[in-house]
């Protein structure tokens, strides 16, 4: 995405990306020419070049235009944000920093490491810049290098797991988790508790874990025989041996949230997936829902020593097709199929014609509304690059109708599907082929589905955008979205 001059450059250009498009969105406005925006609360001028990944931001003062290094924009936007909420918060700028020092060292450890010969895999742990619209994509908890850059899927990284051996009468577990047992080989009396060793080493000093270490409720067993590969979402793991994701607690704020499996999302686990999985299964075509099957854990560490079961891929990709993260595709990554495309009309007709159809239909037919952004979404490709599947996970981020009230239920499904996902995805197309509309074929696709909200979303003049930026400053709860109206390219555009 950046050209690779210096290390320490190009890893401020990564991190100034999505600071910036955050920054711009939340609290900025456009001023008179391209590429220049006036912050609302102090009414600063600031410009930027390219408007899908800015970069190389100034701001205009005394006369003359001056550049802003990573630390100035970081204290730039706390100033901003000082004004206009009237809130202090002095982790968020360290956070900041940090994310983009994590850039760095991931950029540096690249260069020592060697790519998976898969390409899904070298999907999955493609994502430097990482979500696009957030302050510190890459934060990692404020902890020293050492703790996480062994786990970093970035930096190309795969390990075996840590082998715990839980005594019968401490476990805890509901839906289908027995791939788990297959992974040790516990005394009896015991089962096979796998733990994220990044996970194991923040947790394993309490109290509740060393007093059940110390009186035989829980064992080590040692580790995995083969490695398995951290995923974009980091604390989900594939194992290509058994063809399973695992998914950790991770007791570590990426983005939004401690990415802890809370207790509360546990124990809806079952009921939300089994909704999910039953609407995917009454869709025609080949939509596939990669389901969350069960989880299992420790009493005494309800949330920290959680593991969840996640369906493999095999058995759901259609057959010859090659499955990638659609996140990857926006980020680039070596392989990708957009890489040497020369039809972009063609390839964003089957894109949409695999990805909208299904996600419209269960939030119609079966009241569930699918987190369905860039991350979430699989996208399995033929022998020419041409998308001929989606597949769908995280039953966490899932909400079911009979739970939310409606309308709320169809602005996250916007917001994920057509802002986070389409839009991005939109972009990169059209920054790619000059010339070409992305959007008539979005309106086609859109219209072809018999749903109240439709009409109101082709012809509404603004879409929501979520307000990361403010949501982490203001301390906001992450599932507490708040959005800001973004300018509708549906609306404009024709049907194809």
């Amino acid at each position: 995405m950046f050209p690779p001059p210096e290390a320490e450059e190009a890893a401020d250009a990564y991190a100034a990306a999505p600071l910036l498009n955050c920054l711009l969105r939340e609290v900025g406005e456009p001023a008179e020419d391209p590429g220049h925006y006036r912050l609302r609360a102090s009414g600063r001028l600031m410009r930027v070049r390219g408007p899908r990944r800015p970069t190389r931001p100034e701001v205009y003062a005394d006369g003359a235009w001056h550049p802003l290094t990573h630390t100035e924009l970081v204290e730039l936007t706390a100033g901003e944000l000082r004004a206009h909420t009237g809130v202090c918060n002095p982790g968020l700028p360290a956070e900041m920093t940090e994310s983009r020092d994590v850039v760095a060292a991931i950029l540096a450890a690249r260069t020592r490491a060697t790519a998976p010969q898969d390409p899904y895999l070298r999907s999955e742990q493609s994502l430097i810049t990482g979500h696009p619209h957030h302050p510190a994509p890459k934060a990692r908890g404020g902890g020293p290098v050492t703790g996480w850059l062994p786990y970093a899927p970035e930096a190309y990284a795969r390990f075996p797991l840590e082998l715990l051996a839980v005594r019968e009468d401490a476990l805890v577990e509901e839906g289908d988790t027995t791939a788990l047992d297959g992974l040790g080989n516990p005394p009896p009396g015991y089962r096979t508790l796998p733990a994220h060793p990044w996970q194991l080493d923040l947790v394993a000093a309490r109290p509740e874990i060393r007093d059940a270490f110390a009186d035989g409720r829980l064992l080590r067993l040692g580790r995995t025989g083969h490695p398995l590969w951290p995923t974009a979402a980091i604390r989900t793991l594939y194992d290509p041996v058994d063809d399973l994701f695992l998914k950790f607690s991770l007791d570590v704020r990426i983005t939004n949230d401690i990415r802890r499996l809370w207790r509360h999302d546990l124990l809806r686990l079952r009921r939300t997936d089994e909704a999910t999985a039953t609407a995917f299964a009454a869709l025609p075509g080949p939509a596939a829902w990669l389901s969350d099957r069960g989880y299992r854990t420790a009493d005494f560490a309800f949330e920290e020593l959680a593991v969840m079961v996640r369906d493999g891929l095999r058995a759901h990709v259609v057959p010859g097709a090659t499955p990638l993260l659609a996140a990857a595709l926006v980020e680039g990554f070596d392989g990708s199929p957009l890489d040497h495309l020369t039809d972009p009309a063609a390839w964003w007709a089957a894109y949409l014609r695999e990805v909208v159809p299904p996600v419209l239909e269960v939030f119609a037919r079966h009241g569930v509304v699918v987190e369905a952004h860039l991350q979430n979404t699989v996208l399995a490709v033929d022998a020419d690059g041409t998308p001929v599947q989606a597949l769908f996970r995280d039953a966490e981020g899932v909400k079911l109708l009979e739970d939310v009230d409606r309308a709320a239920g169809w602005e996250r499904l916007v917001y994920c599907l057509v802002v986070n996902n389409i839009t991005e995805l939109a972009a990169l197309l059209a920054e790619q082929h000059p010339g070409w509309d992305p959007w008539p074929a979005v309106r086609t696709e859109l219209a072809r589905h018999d749903l109240p909200e439709i009409a109101e979303l082709l012809s509404s003049p603004s879409l929501p955008g979520k307000t990361n930026l403010l949501l982490r400053w203001t301390g906001a709860d992450g599932a507490d979205a708040r959005y800001v109206p973004l300018p509708n390219p549906l609306a404009g555009a024709r049907l194809h």
